[in-house]
């Protein structure tokens, strides 16, 4: 799922943190509100293991260059290892640990079988040919061979790759174990045992929490004004739900910038990211603006979908909306989310929000597994089952002990890993 990519702080800054260190803290953080052994967060704390491997590559004029690769598998003591594979030049050893932190959160949370992991190769993807790529992918998947497996560690499409990578890390998985094992990857095509709806699976439902939290806040969804920043396949397709339902999508953007209009965009006649790059602003629209603009704009709902920390103690104090829903892996800082929360404005945390994908990569995973395809209603019709059930248990909390939105979905999380934990054991 190519959601978010890095973004850059000044390097002395105490304010953007690694995701390790914000996953960290907002452990500590749920733990004070949950019944948890002290050894149980202590181990939350640390990934089980962490794979780095050298992955050659010859270049297509016939030159050897070495990059390297890793795969973070942070707790399975509910499941294998979920989560993606993201091609990136800062891809390193700490945000992959942070990141399957957050996957494992974000598995509990909608109760799926599963347990977090994060991987990936520190490249530029872009200065990749097609056939570098492949070629790339196919020994990554050779080096990872010994820790993946449909039943122990299943990564998935994330930023810098897509369902054509998963199809060749599978297909170079499958040749090594003399049988086709579909299971290995999700975000798969279909039409090798990919799901159908996998790909708008996140922005489906940030657009199913983004239309709870507007009726529990008694907002009316046909009256309610939303911007989005990002429209890459999360925020295009949340924003185009939100439109079919009857909010008013007022703004969105892509990297260059965003349009806004205060009667509502033409929302279905904007290209997504991957159907024409960078498109946004060549719409017609009253009003153009930067992406730190948007941010600030007066409406009901602002999703970021694009990048993370982009919500920071810098612009906190300015957000003007009445709630933020996270599209992205981490839009919000740790010291944004207190100054949110002084402020009474609600943040719908992206370990719920954008949780369809894994979701979905559950469906494909079950679909592999009895080699039986879901149609695409059934596929939606269980996403949204499963949202709305996990938006009953998040909310729950929220209401029962008057936390947060991301204390109340961090205590569900924890307090589903710690008894699973504690049926275990610890072996001696």
């Amino acid at each position: 799922m190519s959601m978010e990519s890095t973004q850059e702080a000044e390097p002395d800054s105490p304010e953007i943190d690694s995701a390790l260190v914000t996953a960290r803290r907002q452990l500590e953080r749920a733990a004070a509100h949950v019944d948890v052994d002290e050894g149980v967060i202590e181990r939350l704390k640390h990934p089980t293991r962490v794979e780095q491997v050298s992955v050659p590559l010859e270049r297509d004029d016939g030159s050897v260059d070495v990059f390297t690769g890793y795969r973070a598998q942070h707790d399975d003591v509910r499941g294998p290892y979920k989560g993606g594979l993201r091609y990136h030049p800062e891809v390193n050893t700490e945000e992959c640990i942070g990141l399957s932190m957050w996957m494992t959160w974000k598995c509990a949370v909608m109760d799926l079988p599963f347990g977090g992991g994060k991987g990936g190769i520190a490249v530029n993807p872009k200065e990749l040919s097609e056939g570098e790529t492949e070629r790339l992918t196919r020994r990554f998947a050779e080096e990872l061979r010994a820790v993946v497996g449909p039943t122990k560690d299943v990564p998935a499409p994330d930023m810098g790759t897509d369902a054509q990578t998963m199809a060749w890390f599978m297909d170079a998985y499958s040749m090594q174990q003399g049988e086709t094992t579909p299971g290995v990857v999700t975000g798969k095509p279909p039409v090798i045992g990919g799901s159908y709806g996998r790909q708008e699976a996140p922005g489906r439902s940030v657009a199913i929490v983004t239309r709870e939290a507007i009726d529990h806040y008694d907002i009316g969804l046909e009256s309610a004004t939303v911007a989005v920043q990002g429209f890459g396949s999360v925020g295009a397709n949340a924003a185009r739900l939100l439109d079919e339902w009857g909010a008013s999508v007022v703004a969105v953007s892509d990297v260059n910038g965003a349009i806004y209009d205060p009667d509502g965009l033409d929302i279905e006649s904007i290209p997504t990211h991957e159907e024409e790059p960078e498109a946004v602003l060549e719409q017609d629209a009253p009003e153009t603006l930067t992406n730190e603009e948007i941010l600030e704009l007066d409406v009901d709902v602002l999703v970021p979908a694009a990048v993370g920390n982009v919500i920071s103690a810098e612009n906190a104090g300015d957000v003007a909306a009445d709630i933020v829903v996270e599209g992205a892996n981490g839009p919000t800082t740790f010291a944004a989310d207190s100054i949110l929360e002084e402020r009474g404005v609600p943040v719908i945390p992206d370990i719920l929000a954008n949780a369809g994908g894994v979701t979905v990569s559950y469906f494909e995973w079950l679909q592999d597994i009895n080699r039986r395809q879901w149609s695409l209603d059934r596929v939606q019709e269980e996403l949204e089952e499963h949202m709305l059930d996990a938006w009953d248990d998040v909310r729950g909390e929220v209401e029962a002990k008057e936390l947060t939105w991301r204390d109340a979905a961090y205590v569900v999380a924890l307090s589903r890993i710690a008894e699973a934990k504690a049926m275990r054991g610890l072996w001696p």
